[in-house]
């Protein structure tokens, strides 16, 4: 009879134990990731959808509305650019933005009513060739 499977006539609750007491004599309790640590969250306050909000950190997922996210990534570009070394860095980076802009208006996704704008490249390039000819002062 496979060992995977419960006996006719042992219930189940011995079963388990006894399948939890095998695997702990073959010692695969022992090198678990986290044994000896303390359990994350274990203080916070009871929250029902602990699981949703850990499955959705583990797996980089987001329920932020796409124009939301979509402004996120334009201010986070636009904050970046000033560091880019070259003007065709700076393009690549505003039109990936623009893309994510343009897939956030066109998405079925509720969101706030008032929408993102895709950013203006050449005025930005413009401005990023204006920091770059300015003298750094110490």
């Amino acid at each position: 009879m496979s060992k995977d499977r419960k006996p006719a006539g042992e219930s189940w609750e011995s079963f388990a134990d006894r399948r939890i007491r095998e695997a702990s004599e073959q010692g695969e309790f022992d090198k678990l990731p986290g044994l000896g640590q303390p359990i994350p969250g274990i203080d916070e306050p009871l929250d029902e959808n602990w699981w949703v909000r850990q499955k959705l950190r583990n797996e980089g997922l987001s329920v932020v509305p796409p124009t939301i996210e979509a402004r996120r990534k334009r201010e986070q570009a636009l904050e970046k650019v000033p560091s880019l070394g070259s003007e065709q860095a700076v393009r690549r980076l505003l039109e990936k933005v623009n893309e994510t802009i343009r897939e956030a208006q066109f998405s079925a996704a509720a969101g706030p009513a008032k929408g993102v704008h895709p950013v203006d490249i050449e005025q930005v390039v413009q401005q990023w060739r204006e920091q770059r000819a300015e003298p750094q002062q110490p």
